[in-house]
């Protein structure tokens, strides 16, 4: 689908509603639409959303983006908000991450690639996550009338939470780990109220508003990963 200039990948899905993301590093449009709609109603929904579509590429397109990470010595990497130096060590035993006051310590076996590195101290990130997000949700679930039945962690391109309702299950991202705690504690309390209220309307933001009326500074800080709108 072309609006203009703007090309837009459409996919039709077996879906209740239609999903907009704008992605990085090129903002690149796509549309995820339930099976039903057809293609004229799925154009003047995108039209109706020229502004939002432009207006986050032009946010993408302005950022810098961080290269690719190698996973060697001195190379940065991000824990809860902070930067960390990333020191090898390869030694004789299992793999293990040692967080230290500036450094980030990565012991591995020798001859370990690229990709098991990054397994490695994804894995350990994960860990760390699991340890962190159960607190969040039992403090959350005495300001917020829901109940959370589970949750997890897995790596997402586009978005920073999930929430299945049915399941009351919700889902984070992995990158949340390397983002400060109240960047966490934010989108753990965006999917809880996706418990009260399933679309980003005006009432969904009412019970944002109320239970974390700061929630705006903490959104800015997680502007840097794909963008997306939820209707």
């Amino acid at each position: 689908m072309v609006l203009g200039d703007i090309k837009i990948e459409l996919v039709k899905k077996d879906i209740k509603n239609v999903h907009l993301s704008v992605l990085p590093p090129h903002g690149e449009v796509r549309i995820a639409a339930p099976l039903h709609l057809s293609e004229e109603t799925i154009r003047l929904y995108a039209i109706s959303k020229l502004l939002w579509i432009r207006q986050q590429q032009k946010k993408i397109r302005s950022q810098e983006r961080e290269s690719k990470r190698e996973f060697i010595n001195k190379e940065t990497h991000y824990f809860q908000g902070r930067k960390y130096l990333l020191r090898i060590f390869e030694v004789d035993e299992p793999a293990k991450v040692v967080l230290n006051k500036k450094h980030l310590d990565l012991y591995i076996r020798p001859n370990t690639n690229t990709s098991q590195r990054q397994r490695i101290l994804n894995q350990w990130y994960r860990n760390e996550m699991k340890e962190l997000v159960p607190a969040y949700i039992k403090r959350w679930e005495r300001v917020i009338p829901v109940k959370v039945h589970d949750f997890g962690i897995k790596q997402m391109k586009t978005k920073w939470g999930t929430c299945n309702i049915e399941a009351r299950r919700i889902w984070i991202n992995l990158e949340l780990a390397k983002k400060p705690l109240q960047c966490l504690e934010y989108i753990i309390v965006h999917e809880m109220v996706h418990l009260l209220e399933r679309r980003h309307n005006d009432r969904f933001m009412a019970y944002l508003n109320k239970f974390m009326p700061q929630w705006k500074d903490y959104k800015e800080e997680l502007n840097r990963l794909p963008v997306s709108h939820w209707d």
